[in-house]
């Protein structure tokens, strides 16, 4: 299985965020204990819910104990939910809400993005580059980015109010809701603003393509945005990922969050482990040749990200 080594030049700015949120409790009941969260689905497709509700539970045999999963499947009327709305850190995660509150806002002022704009959200999304959230996120200021969340019914995101907005609270239900304003028509964002967030989302780097991507089938158009970050207190990883998955005439988004490994990379692993069940339950025609990959690469090369 491939080995992920996500950016390592983030820790100074990812401990500082993580702090903060060190007195936060942990969560101790796992997947199997009795009284947790169970996976739950539902679909238009004969049998596609029992067999993604068994192969996710499997897979979550990998997670952190602390773990959400969210996937929606609308051409087969498919939806799964496994800790849906239990609140996370957002790390990284969040620049996808960031990018859509500035579509937000310029749709309601009837206005374009500036040059400027689009260089910093190119930096924010591609590369998860963090002085370009931060120049992005005091532009548009908390309140804003609250203001699109509540918009967009994210219920239980809660935008962190500060500076600080790594620590900002998201659940994999909501983020779905966040997807989905990217891949379906809405009132929120302009069709051409959907286009322009999905291709920066495409054009992420190829060393941060790891989590849900990992089992897409070949040929897929692939948009995602991860998200990690260490916590010093218990030297702890939060580790997300979210992506949309555009192949055979359909689109699907699948959320996945975790907390508790104590590498990104395991984090990673752990991700991707439920990545590829879904992926191969819902394209059961494709090739096991044909699965996407991610791609090893040089740490060295890779701008920091959180």
């Amino acid at each position: 299985m491939t080995q992920h080594r996500i950016p390592r030049r983030a820790l100074a700015a990812s401990v500082a965020v993580a702090a903060l949120a060190a007195a936060a409790p942990l969560a101790t009941a796992g997947p199997a204990a009795a009284a947790g969260p169970k996976v739950v689905c539902t679909s238009g497709k004969a049998g596609l819910a029992a067999k993604l509700t068994k192969d996710i539970t499997a897979a979550l045999k990998k997670m952190p104990s602390r773990s959400a999963v969210a996937l929606q499947d609308p051409a087969t009327k498919t939806t799964c939910s496994y800790n849906g709305d239990a609140r996370f850190d957002s790390a990284s995660v969040i620049k996808a809400t960031i990018l859509g509150t500035l579509l937000w806002d310029a749709n309601t002022h009837g206005r374009q993005l500036t040059a400027w704009e689009k260089q910093q959200a190119k930096g924010m999304i591609t590369i998860s580059d963090n002085p370009s959230t931060t120049r992005l996120w005091e532009r548009l200021g908390s309140s804003k980015v609250k203001a699109f969340v509540k918009a967009a019914g994210m219920k239980r995101t809660v935008p962190e109010t500060g500076h600080a907005w790594g620590i900002s609270q998201i659940t994999a239900n909501d983020e779905q809701k966040m997807l989905a304003l990217f891949t379906q028509r809405n009132k929120l964002i302009r069709d051409k603003d959907r286009s322009y967030a999905l291709d920066l989302m495409n054009k992420v780097v190829s060393g941060q393509r790891w989590g849900t991507p990992a089992g897409a089938p070949k040929g897929t158009k692939i948009h995602v945005k991860n998200g990690w970050m260490h916590r010093t207190n218990d030297n702890r990883w939060y580790v997300h990922s979210i992506g949309a998955f555009d192949g055979g005439g359909r689109t699907y988004t699948m959320s996945v969050l975790t907390y508790g490994t104590y590498s990104d990379a395991s984090g990673a692993k752990a991700i991707e482990a439920v990545a590829r069940v879904v992926h191969k339950d819902l394209n059961p025609s494709a090739k096991k040749s044909a699965l996407f990959v991610p791609p090893a690469r040089p740490q060295e090369v890779v701008p920091p990200g959180v």
